[in-house]
Parts: structure tokens; C-alpha cells; sequence
């Protein structure tokens, strides 16, 4: 078997993804925080790019064009208390001193918060399920071996309080035997809230029943063997097991949902909330509707003069580094408002295809996909999905994802195409405005659908209610 060397020309077609295009690509992306941060990190690593003075984003030029705003208002008003002489008065003096005053004074002196701490001292944070209850067993007398067990329990509750995790592996982790473990769990048990550490939903009601009710018998019983029956409210069957009247059952099943908590944990979810900053909002001003961009924050960004005098008098070795990072921040600009240009464009492309929703509400939307808005702009799909990802606009009618606008068709009887999101709307809708004694089922909602002239089928009635997460007639009957 022998082999040849040789060389061989082959012409190909590739696409080369430049460090600066997969910046561009990554600006479209950016929600209006994110870009933001990636301005500033850009002025911070690229001296030749510089904001534009009194832009959003420039604090300092903010201050001086108040200050100046101050020092004429001021300067007015003694011109006019001294008849319009002004010759003795030393502005110069009086812009330094109004400078080495305290930042936010006002003219007429400070306030009698001037000497309070900032509110972020005052500030308190809420205290997780785990720390509460360490710190309770930290007021009891534990052995060694108990505490030990105990505080790994504690550390392994789940948010709403309960124990997944089992108890042999708790015991076989800390090297104690299952008794040990066992007694371990039964105090963690007997602390505040009460149900913490239960395994399953049953275990955590009895443990409180057993607390509010001691001396009933028949409350644990219903919870241990009929919490099935409880869900699908058949009343009959739990009073046929027990021999009690419906009345009791009806009774019994009105203590355990104002007297018992699900959830134990629930009251201490540590989980940050989430503060969601339009990108875009969307307005209706003088009978039209109005796309505008959220810059906040956002300065206007242009390249250093300075940068491009000295760069004639630079060594070569500087000018190549100087090339290269006044061309960076030119393309950082192009980008930006490539990036502006285009968000606006598919925004405004969403508006004309969804102008019902703008007027109405949801029940407005009708079927929309990327394609449709992609030909529309005249750009590739992929950019608009980049667009719209993790983007947000404000309505008169609320904030929304970008995403929310675009919505599967549902074919109806009359040839015209809906929404699916404007059906799901429409079933939050009728459920919302049921009689609670006598839930509307899944067929019913989709007579009710049908008679408005939106043809679903039941089975789909039921899809878009789980997705909404609205429970099934039979889980939202009530009796009391």
C-alpha cells in the first residue's frame, strides 16, 4: 500500500464569523439593561470611544447643565433686585461655592432628613425556611447525633417545606442509625410552622389537624385515606366511608382549607422578584399608535476626536493599536443603531399585524408567525426570532414578551384563521365568570366558544385550560 503526495486547489464557500459580526449579532440580542451594561463595558475597555456630552448615561454633564441652569435662574433674580446691575456680584465665586456645597442641597438649605442613614440601612431581608428553623433547634437540648441529623433535614426541605429526600440516606450520610434519624424528624416536625418536614401533603395536614383539632378522630381519617375524594368533591363517598351526613363532609372539608396550610413553607420563598424594564413601549397619541425605544441610561456614543489627532503622530505600533480600537468603537455604533433601527422596524411590523390587539385587548390577536413579520421587514427570520427574545414592550394593556404577539393558528368553520393565545384569553374569560357552584365543564365551554362563533374541540378546550393552569369543573365546584 503505497501513498502519494500531492496537492490539490478546491474552491469552497463558507461562512466566517468575525469577532465584530458575532458583536452585532449579540447586540440584537440585548434587552435594554443588558445593552447598557455593554456600552459601559465598552467605554471602560476602548479609550477612543466616548459618550456625547448631556446624553442619557452621562451623570457628570447632567450635574453641570443643572448647575448652570441654577446659577442663571440665580443670577436672574438678583439682576432684578439690584435694578439690573450686576457688577458686584463675582459669578465665579458663586458657581465654586455652589459647587463645593453639598451634592443635592437645595437653595433654600438642607431638610431634616439631611442627617438621616441611607434607606438601605433600613432595608431588611427575609429570613429563609432553613435559617428559622436552625434557629429554633438551636433553643432545644439535642444529642450529637440528633443535631446533627436534624440540621441536614432541615437543609434538605424543599419551598414548600416537605422532605423528598429519604430518610435512610439522611441517616446513612450523618452515620446514625434509622431510630435516630426517626426521633430526629419528629422534632423537626414539632416546629414552627407547623407541617414542616412532612413527606407528602397527608402527612403535613395531619400533623397540623393534630395540633388545631387534638381531639378529633375523624379529621385525620379523611385526610389520610379521602384526600382523592376531597379533590373531586364526591362528598357521598367520604360520608359512606365514615358514616357521616354530607353536611359533616361539607364541614370538615370548609376546617381543612381555613385551617390548614398546604404549603408550610410557602411564607418564607426567599426567591428575588423579578423586575421586568420594557425595551419598547408602544403608546396611542393623537389617534395613532406610536413605537418609541427605551434608552434610558443609554448615552450617545461617538469616537474621540483626540484619538484621531494623535494617531497622525503616534509610533506605528501605537497606530495599529489606535486602528484598531477607533474602528471597534465605530463599528459599536453601527451596530447600535443597526440594532435601533431594526427593533423599531419589527415592532412596527408587529403593530400592523396586531393592531386589533392594540385596540381591543387580547381577544384581538390573531395568528402571527416570525416568517410573516421577517418578509415584511425584509430581513431573515432568524434576526426577528434575535429581536424578539427576551425583549419586552409596554401596552396600554401590560407588559408583554415580544414572543407573546406571535400565536399558532386554529382553523374555524368560517375559513377565517384565530389565535390561539385570543382562545385561551377568551376560556380564562368564561371560567372567570362562572358560577362557582356549578363550573362550566370542558364541553360546555366549548358550546359557549362555538356559539360565538369559535369552533375548538373539547379536547383542546382542555389543553388550553391546563396551560392556563386552571383545574378541571369537578376540582372547582364549591359548596361553600
Amino acid at each position: 500500500m503505497g501513498f502519494d503526495l500531492r496537492l490539490e486547489q478546491k474552491l469552497s464557500q463558507s461562512l466566517v464569523m468575525t469577532p465584530r459580526l458575532q458583536q452585532a449579532i449579540k447586540l440584537l440580542q440585548y434587552n435594554a439593561v443588558e445593552l447598557v451594561n455593554h456600552v459601559q463595558e465598552a467605554m471602560l475597555e476602548n479609550p477612543t470611544l466616548e459618550a456625547v456630552p448631556e446624553t442619557a448615561g452621562d451623570a457628570n454633564a447632567e450635574e453641570m447643565r443643572e448647575l448652570r441652569d441654577r446659577a442663571t435662574k440665580e443670577k436672574a433674580e438678583l439682576t432684578e433686585q439690584r435694578n439690573g446691575d450686576e457688577s458686584s456680584i463675582d459669578w465665579e465665586k458663586f458657581i465654586g461655592q455652589m459647587n463645593d456645597g453639598p451634592r443635592g442641597a437645595s437653595m433654600s438649605g438642607g431638610t431634616i432628613h439631611d442627617d438621616l442613614p441611607p434607606i438601605e440601612t433600613n432595608l431588611t431581608y427575609g429570613e429563609s425556611l432553613a435559617d428559622h428553623l436552625v434557629f429554633q433547634l438551636k433553643m432545644l437540648r439535642l444529642g450529637e447525633d440528633e443535631g446533627r441529623v436534624a440540621d441536614l433535614i432541615v437543609h434538605n426541605l424543599d419551598a414548600r417545606g416537605y422532605l423528598e429526600a429519604s430518610l435512610q440516606d439522611l441517616a446513612d450520610e450523618t452515620q446514625v442509625d434509622l431510630e435516630t434519624a426517626e426521633e430526629a424528624l419528629e422534632l423537626v416536625q414539632g416546629l414552627d410552622p407547623l407541617g414542616v418536614g412532612a413527606r407528602d401533603l397527608a402527612e403535613c395536614l395531619v400533623l397540623q389537624a393534630a395540633h388545631h383539632f387534638p381531639e378529633d378522630d375523624i379529621l385525620p381519617r379523611i385526610l389520610q385515606d379521602h384526600l382523592h375524594d376531597l379533590e373531586r368533591r364526591n362528598y357521598q363517598s367520604i360520608g359512606r366511608a365514615l358514616g357521616l351526613e354530607l353536611e359533616d363532609v361539607v364541614e370538615y372539608h370548609k376546617m381543612i382549607q381555613e385551617q390548614l396550610e398546604p404549603r408550610p413553607g410557602r411564607g418564607f420563598t426567599v426567591d428575588e422578584p423579578r423586575y421586568i424594564t420594557p425595551d419598547i413601549y408602544v403608546a396611542h397619541r393623537n389617534g395613532e399608535w406610536s413605537v418609541e425605544l427605551n434608552e434610558d441610561g443609554l448615552p450617545d456614543l461617538r469616537v474621540s476626536r483626540y484619538y484621531q489627532k494623535i494617531l497622525r503622530e503616534a509610533s506605528k505600533q501605537d497606530q495599529e493599536y489606535l486602528l484598531d480600537k477607533l474602528r471597534g468603537a465605530e463599528f459599536l455604533i453601527k451596530s447600535i443603531n443597526k440594532r435601533r433601527k431594526t427593533i423599531r422596524k419589527v415592532m412596527e411590523s408587529i403593530l400592523k399585524f396586531q393592531r386589533d390587539f392594540f385596540d381591543k385587548g387580547a381577544s384581538g390577536l390573531r395568528p402571527l408567525v416570525l416568517q410573516d413579520v421577517a418578509d415584511d421587514v425584509g430581513v431573515h427570520m432568524s434576526t426577528v426570532s434575535r429581536v424578539t427574545t427576551n425583549k419586552y414592550v409596554h401596552t396600554p394593556h401590560g407588559t408583554y414578551e415580544l414572543k407573546y404577539f406571535f400565536s399558532a393558528a386554529v382553523r374555524q368553520t368560517s375559513g377565517l384563521d384565530m389565535a390561539a393565545e385570543a382562545i385561551r384569553d377568551r376560556i380564562k374569560q368564561l371560567v372567570a365568570a362562572e358560577d362557582p357552584r356549578k363550573p362550566m365543564s370542558d364541553s360546555a365551554i366549548a358550546k359557549s366558544l362555538k356559539g360565538e362563533g369559535v369552533s375548538v374541540a373539547r379536547r383542546t378546550v382542555a389543553k388550553y385550560r391546563e396551560q392556563l393552569g386552571i383545574l378541571p369543573s369537578s376540582k372547582r365546584k364549591r359548596l361553600f
